[in-house]
């Protein structure tokens, strides 16, 4: 066991990095645990943007903000963690981002950042670097990270299980205390060993679990980590049946999918079928592709379905004619001809795929979970800001607002917590036989999760899908555990682990919930 630091930060995106910093700058020694090298998390990979504010003439306002969060989130939304986001995040963004970190934002005439719009939002106010925000922001942070005299970066660390008491106690005479969190089994990639890392606060930021599906917009290692490991630690878990599909994705047959901002949306790009016909106009005739994203995902869905296409087709066309797309999507238009394909000639082809996961670990305004000691904030976490289905480029700013209110209320307790004693907790335990896990079946294990969460716990779910898929995923996961137990350590096997537990998770909770809301949209 390694001497117990104040706060261990579990993931090192916008929350955990955030989370890192501010703690830091309130004194405390951090431990930050990155799971592949600093910078290479989701954050990286969005596009869009990040709420900040809008100019004065736009009229924009907190109240504003706030009913626009509450109606894509679909009546699930929590109003207090809606009504903190939208007075804190936006002077939060602009004051630590922009004016501290110097996150290049594109500006305007004035010199100040110079908001766009996205869909669902009733003014521009998304503040954006082209359209790699998320790059833009996870390189600002990262720096800042790596120069802090408080932070210790631990890269290629995968998270195994958080330490808890009672149950990794060695007195067994402690079964009788409640639980609580005093760290984590970290697994190192590159040793092959397993290190036991005490805190006096630990807080998870370990992202999404968006890899679960099919066609998808997150990265490999987006798997559910730090989420099976809250659950397996009885944390409290909600609204797994809440899995965004953005509406637009590169289709290309037999390629992972890439993201298209919802920024092109945003200008006017328009969504078209083979033919050429505009058909928002009939699922939401007053938003068009400003409608929510569960409802422009399911509109390119039953288009799909109804036509027998594989893909319907994003328009740039309106866009080209008054901007410079290669100046303002210059990541989207290398995509696209990276593949052949000229959007200023043709329509790109898109389809919906996984992208945010809205649901989490239960955390109440300043990032508690239900286990004392436990912290999270980011998409693993629950705040019940987005509710039923999020508001574009609020996922960032919730990262940033939850990951300062975590790190501010593990200082406060922090001032009469004592250390966790590493004689009282049991140091890891590896097998003294075990055999290698084959490769080829964790890649088939991996086929047969992806493609049954897709295919019946997607877009449109039916009871007897889910049912179905259940059964399935059922029998996988008690082999799975043997493996699990049986097997000498690797990231493969754990992220495989993570994704088969988050997987049940989101089947479970789709089928105990009959009633269609936002994203999860159910037709028996």
């Amino acid at each position: 066991m390694s001497k117990a630091a104040d706060l261990l930060v579990l993931g090192a995106g916008i929350a955990g990095c955030s989370a890192a910093l501010r703690a830091a700058d309130l004194g405390i020694s951090v431990v930050l645990v990155a799971k592949d090298e600093l910078g290479g998390s989701n954050t990286a990979w969005a596009q869009g943007g990040i709420i900040g504010l809008a100019p004065p003439e736009e009229g924009d306002s907190a109240d504003l903000l706030a009913a626009d969060i509450e109606a894509a989130g679909a009546g699930l939304c929590r109003p207090e963690a809606v009504r903190l986001l939208a007075e804190e995040g936006p002077r939060l963004c602009r004051a630590f981002l922009w004016e501290r970190l110097g996150v290049p934002f594109d500006l305007g005439t004035n010199g100040t950042p110079d908001p766009t719009a996205e869909a669902a939002h009733s003014a521009r106010r998304i503040y954006h670097a082209k359209d790699a925000t998320g790059l833009a922001i996870q390189t600002a942070l990262s720096e800042a990270v790596r120069k802090h005299p408080n932070i210790q970066v631990r890269e290629h660390l995968c998270l195994v299980d958080l330490i808890t008491s009672p149950h990794h106690c060695v007195s067994p005479v402690r079964v009788y205390e409640p639980i609580r969190v005093h760290g984590a089994y970290l697994f190192d990639a590159v040793t092959g060993e397993v290190e036991g890392a005490l805190a006096r606060r630990t807080l998870l930021a370990t992202g999404g679990l968006g890899y679960l599906y099919l066609h998808t917009t997150n990265p490999p290692g987006a798997t559910g980590d730090g989420l099976a490991a809250a659950y397996r630690a009885s944390a409290r878990i909600v609204n797994c049946e809440y899995l965004q599909f953005h509406p637009t994705t590169l289709y290309v047959p037999g390629k992972p999918r890439t993201l298209l901002t919802e920024a092109l949306r945003g200008e006017g790009a328009r969504l078209v079928n083979r033919k050429g016909e505009r058909f928002m106009t009939k699922y939401a005739p007053e938003q068009l592709e400003l409608a929510p994203r569960d409802v422009v995902s399911r509109a390119i869905f039953q288009e799909m379905a109804a036509s027998g296409e594989p893909c319907a087709f994003l328009d740039l066309a309106p866009l080209a004619a008054r901007l410079d797309l290669d100046e303002h999507f210059p990541t989207v238009m290398a995509a696209c001809r990276a593949e052949g394909i000229d959007p200023h000639r043709q329509p790109i082809p898109v389809v919906p795929a996984a992208h945010y996961f809205c649901g989490g670990v239960l955390v109440d305004l300043d990032g508690r979970t239900s286990l004392p000691g436990l912290f999270a904030a980011g998409e693993v976490a629950c705040t019940g800001l987005h509710g039923a289905n999020r508001l574009a480029s609020t996922s960032l700013l919730e990262g940033l607002v939850w990951g300062f209110r975590g790190a501010e209320a593990a200082a406060r307790e922090l001032a009469g917590a004592s250390e966790p004693d590493p004689g009282d907790l049991a140091s890891w335990r590896t097998p003294e036989t075990s055999q290698k896990m084959d490769p080829l079946l964790i890649d088939q294990d991996w086929g047969l999760i992806r493609s049954t969460l897709w295919n019946y716990a997607g877009i449109v779910r039916t009871k007897a899908r889910l049912e179905r898929a259940k059964a399935d995923l059922h029998y996988l996961a008690h082999r799975m555990e043997r493996f699990y137990h049986e097997s000498s350590l690797s990231r493969e096997l754990l992220e495989l682990r993570s994704g088969i537990l988050c997987a049940r998770l989101i089947l479970n909770a789709a089928l105990q919930n009959p009633e269609s809301r936002g994203c999860h949209y159910r037709v028996d």
